[in-house]
């Protein structure tokens, strides 16, 4: 771990083992914190705060610059933590990489972007502003799916605002989210100012309540499943803190009678198959009208039988291994369910470990699992829709409300469509997996709540105030 700018074992000396997906082999090994590191991380930050807050616009900026210049030079050290813990294949990696160094360098160009306003007052002499000051210390907790971008996504724009941060990493990554802290502090990040905490996976929920308990703890941001969401927000309402939550995701992809089939089809293959489907935003479900569903599903099972997996060192396959052997248990259980109920199975071929090709089910209903559960896994459901209107109906029937996409020739029609789609995110003719660090991101409904990224997020991590100075004598009834 890295507490006040210094390594540190945990209180108990207990350690904890994550092993590569793939061969079995040890990936990392980490301290498996106790509550009382947790809060030796939480009083760290909280000591390193007022001096960061203090610090100008642009002397901040300067520090996130060369930080981005850091992490951006580790690429290497990134690409080789991501293949051995998490399975990722070199291009999802350094995909990671710059999207995250993007995100440190949006986050610079908003340290001078934390304004107010003056507000017209009533009260004569009374100049009355709102304010914008750090909120404190910010919690993050970050997911093993898109390491880089997600850990650095729960750093950059908290710090850009003034405030320390309690960097919780995945049980899943230590190794990789260990990596963002170096690559800071390499930048001139002052140290202490974010402190790393890794936990074992049994005292997740000991480490993380801690966490949120802490008085010192003013903001809580997480990213994960929607189960651990509703806990995580639970616990910070009982402590009255805002949480910003960024859940899962069903991501609809509309493809409508006059679309560019070929275009929509090379973005199905990308959003379903990147990262092997273990992306919040990856199209889980295509919904075709009948004028080209025919077209469109051959056109797609052909590119679907060429997307083999293999070991992501070798680079020889388009698809690396999915997380953990549980996830191919709980895809192979989808789709077993669907084809019993008359879905039709189109596959690269069949799992062998973790090591899991790409599946496409057609003729999908409501009828069946897959067309409500997020899957997280390299596998997408064909829905046929009547016609146009049931495809808008279809695209919303579901609690989810990340992403969505919409694909039509007729850029008026697709975006009254996509003006219709309960969704935070929603592209025209554009892949569902589409992240860039100035956009205002993140969902609705079990998708989760506030938004990250650019101007967005700096009403999510900073207090607003209401600030008056009298500059004539007052006049009160008493």
């Amino acid at each position: 771990m890295r507490i006040a700018g210094a390594d540190r074992t945990a209180a108990d000396g207990r350690r904890f083992v994550r092993h590569n997906p793939v061969t079995g082999a040890v990936a990392s090994e980490a301290p498996a914190a106790s509550p009382a590191d947790a809060v030796a991380a939480a009083d760290a930050a909280a000591a390193a705060f007022p001096d960061w807050a203090a610090l100008g616009p642009n002397a901040r900026r300067a520090v996130l610059l060369k930080a981005a210049d850091a992490l951006a030079a580790q690429g290497d050290a990134f690409v080789a933590a991501m293949a051995e813990e998490t399975g990722a294949t070199e291009p999802w990696a350094r995909f990671n990489v710059a999207i995250a160094a993007s995100m440190l360098r949006e986050a610079a160009a908003l340290t001078t972007q934390v304004s107010g306003e003056v507000i017209p007052s009533d009260m004569p002499g009374c100049l009355s502003m709102a304010v914008r000051e750090p909120a404190g210390v910010v919690l993050g907790i970050a997911p093993w799916n898109a390491p880089v971008i997600l850990g650095v996504r729960a750093l950059a724009t908290p710090l850009a605002c003034g405030n320390a941060v309690v960097f919780k990493a995945s049980e899943i990554c230590p190794r990789t989210h260990a990596l963002i802290v170096t690559a800071l502090e390499r930048g001139g990040l002052p140290p202490g100012l974010v402190s790393l905490v890794t936990n074992a996976p049994e005292d997740a929920a000991d480490i993380v309540g801690t966490l949120i308990d802490h008085p010192a703890v003013r903001r809580i941001n997480f990213t994960g499943s929607t189960r651990v969401g509703r806990v995580i927000a639970e616990r910070a309402a009982r402590n009255l803190k805002p949480v910003l939550l960024e859940l899962g995701g069903k991501a609809p992809f509309v493809v409508l009678a006059d679309a560019d089939l070929d275009e929509a089809v090379k973005a199905a293959v990308f959003g379903a198959y990147f990262n092997q489907g273990q992306i919040c935003m990856s199209t889980e479900r295509i919904i075709v009208v009948p004028e080209i569903a025919e077209a469109f599903v051959a056109a797609l099972s052909a590119r679907v039988s060429a997307l083999r997996a293999g070991d992501p060192r070798s680079g020889t396959a388009p698809l690396g291994s999915v997380v953990d052997l549980a996830t191919v248990t709980r895809v192979e259980a989808l789709i077993g369910d669907a084809v019993a109920k008359g879905a039709v199975l189109h596959s690269a071929g069949p799992a062998e470990g973790v090591l899991m090709p790409a599946q496409m089910l057609d003729h999908v209903t409501a009828q069946m699992r897959i067309y409500r559960e997020e899957s997280f896994g390299p596998v997408v459901a064909i829905v046929r829709a009547a016609d146009e209107e049931d495809a808008i109906r279809l695209a919303n029937d579901t609690e989810y409300g990340l992403s969505a996409a919409v694909f039509s020739r007729d850029a008026a029609r697709a975006l009254k469509a996509a003006r219709r789609i309960r969704s935070g995110i929603c592209h025209i003719n554009g892949a569902t997996v589409h992240d860039e660090a100035q956009m205002p991101f993140g969902g609705t409904g079990a998708s989760g709540f506030g938004r990250f990224g650019g101007k967005a997020g700096i009403a999510e991590f900073t207090e607003l105030r209401w600030i008056t100075i009298g500059t004539e004598p007052g006049h009160y009834p008493l």
